[in-house]
């Protein structure tokens, strides 16, 4: 049985009332606390993660910065990296999305009751507004998680180059940054079948601004990278 279909069919009874309540709170989002949305958007992924016969290693929870106003940045292997993350960050998260998954259904209310940014990278203007939008949002106190491949990667645990442009956010922000490593995720939806899956998530120590307030995007963007590929080479071997 595809993964996919499995996490639905062991959750079927919960599915209806589930998307019922989603689709609420994406029309309502004014009407409820950012955390009350998050949370219950959470407890949907975990459900799907109890139930997809997928084994997540979690590993530095105890990196994450005490306090809101952070940017995390991410390797991109597939689907399930955001699930991964989800499920075990525990105050309210929001992302940048790529523009092309705006209206996927869930993902467009998921989109709707956490402020997420859906982004066209082919579109230098869009994609400025959103990082000048994130960094608002950021200096006020959320979180967003971004993947700087800007697609996921096709070769598993080999990454793609960082873009350094949505750095620009944690510059601007002068924010905490907490490189997120993923090993193996690739593997949940890109497998046949559903048979046990391990997989890992690695949240790194955090780079404060005053570790790269004297760099480059780029050069941020190099340094996120490195510690992230030095990870995944450490745990793919």
């Amino acid at each position: 049985m595809n993964r996919i279909a499995l996490m639905v069919f062991r959750n079927i009874v919960k599915v209806p009332g589930l998307w019922v309540k989603l689709c609420h709170y994406a029309k309502n989002t004014e009407r409820y606390p950012e955390e009350e949305k998050y949370f219950f958007i959470q407890h949907i992924l975990k459900l799907g993660l109890n139930s997809g016969n997928i084994n997540l290693q979690v590993f530095g929870k105890e990196n994450i910065p005490e306090t809101d106003g952070m940017l995390l940045y991410g390797n991109h292997q597939g689907l399930f990296d955001v699930v991964a993350v989800v499920t075990n960050f525990d105050r309210k998260l929001a992302g940048v999305i790529k523009k092309e998954a705006k209206d996927v259904p869930f993902i467009k209310q998921v989109i709707q009751c956490t402020k997420s940014f859906p982004m066209d990278r082919d579109d230098a203007r869009q994609s400025l507004q959103v990082i000048q939008e994130v960094t608002k949002e950021v200096q006020a106190g959320r979180n967003y998680i971004i993947f700087p491949e800007g697609t996921r990667s096709r070769n598993g645990n080999e990454m793609l180059p960082f873009h350094g442009g949505s750095f620009r956010a944690a510059i601007k922000a002068k924010c905490p940054v907490l490189p997120v490593a993923v090993v193996d995720t690739h593997k949940v939806f890109d497998n046949k079948g559903s048979a046990q899956i391990t997989c890992q998530l690695h949240y790194l120590p955090p780079i404060y601004y005053e570790e790269y307030q004297d760099m480059k995007a780029a050069e941020l963007a190099e340094l996120v990278r490195g510690r992230i590929e030095e990870t995944v080479k450490k745990y793919s071997e």
